[in-house]
């Protein structure tokens, strides 16, 4: 009996390795909601924590400082934040499928093609409707980029190389580069497209407001749901594909369900705040770095980094040439570059 007892008890190394991912992710929430609370005091004007608490939840008066906080807390600020969350999680989990689905350490969300569709969309109509409010080419890009991604994966799809990591990841430099060139053209060849493609292709997560964000949560909520659907999956194909269809996994099927999840995620993150380069890259790195290779466990870890990332970039980017501010993906692109650097310099980009 004591023998029966003690067999079923995990390895002390099995327990370890659980508590340390537990107190990652539980550190990586508390951090979260202390760069969120950073997120709505830090600004061209510094609040207190007693003007942010007043700008949340006090009811309205004829105090003019006090209306003002009010309209900086809950119309700037706040959007502000939960975009920065939203966006960051989404592109941290975008990030960790797409290296775990493509077996490519280097991977990132542009690899499918997503962002330079969203970008040659967002162009394309302003040329041809003169949109010019964010509400209404929030949409299209995120119809190019799904369009993007859709494209991508039906070419690697197809052919002797169908269903190869190395075939996916050469269609989407195509299709990327292509909708670069492309993008580039229009925008040239119209002022107003070449104004808003400047703007919005920096990344920022500023002046977007809940009519965006609400519709942008729930391409996300979707997305994530069917990510948490092929955790486990993961774990099989990074044991390769022969191991993982002698296991009764349906790769075919796996991918595609993947592929929908990322274009999701990222298409609906690109849209909202323009495309952010690195972060998913960076994350995943890190959160493997915290949680091993165990899919289960890396993709939430790389959600909540990637919200943190991208949070405290933001803040990082209205403090340092304050008054004016650093558009977040700028922030992230010089965190990005010198991280990917040490990656090559360490000789970490061994396939995962």
């Amino acid at each position: 009996m004591m023998g029966t007892i003690a067999e079923k008890r995990p390895a002390p190394g099995v327990t370890e390795a659980r508590r340390r991912r537990v107190v990652a992710l539980g550190a990586l929430v508390a951090v979260l909601v202390v760069a969120g609370a950073a997120s709505l005091a830090v600004g061209a004007r510094a609040l207190s924590p007693a003007e942010v608490w007043h700008g949340l939840f006090t009811a309205p008066d004829a105090d003019q400082r006090l209306t003002e906080i009010r309209l900086i807390v809950q119309t700037v600020r706040v959007p502000r934040t939960v975009l920065a969350i939203v966006a960051g999680v989404a592109l941290g989990v975008g990030g960790a499928l797409i290296q775990g689905y493509t077996r490519n350490p280097i991977a990132d969300t542009g690899l499918l093609g997503v962002n330079a569709g969203a970008s040659f969309a967002v162009v394309l109509v302003i040329l041809l409707f003169g949109l010019t409010n964010p509400f209404q080419y929030v949409w299209f890009a995120f119809l190019g980029a799904a369009a993007a991604g859709a494209v991508v994966f039906g070419l690697a799809s197809i052919g002797r190389g169908a269903g190869n990591p190395l075939t996916l990841a050469l269609a989407g430099q195509g299709i990327a580069v292509f909708l670069a060139a492309m993008t580039t053209a229009v925008a040239l060849s119209d002022q107003a497209a070449l104004n808003a493609l400047r703007f919005w292709n920096a990344g920022s997560v500023a002046g977007v407001g809940f009519d965006v964000i609400w519709p942008v949560v729930a391409f996300i909520v979707a997305g994530l749901a069917l990510a948490l659907t092929t955790l486990p999956t993961i774990n099989l194909l990074n044991l390769g594909d022969d191991v993982a269809r002698g296991l009764g996994v349906n790769i075919a099927l796996s991918r595609t369900i993947g592929i929908v999840a990322i274009t999701l995620l990222a298409g609906a993150a690109t849209a909202a705040c323009g495309p952010i380069a690195f972060l998913g890259l960076m994350v995943a790195h890190v959160a493997r770095y915290l949680t091993g290779p165990d899919y289960r466990w890396l993709v939430p870890c790389a959600g909540l980094l990637g919200a943190v990332v991208l949070l405290v970039c933001d803040i990082v980017g209205r403090v340092v040439v304050r008054p004016g501010e650093l558009d977040a993906g700028v922030v992230v692109a010089l965190l990005g570059a010198p991280f990917f650097a040490v990656l090559v310099w360490r000789g970490k980009l061994k396939s995962t």
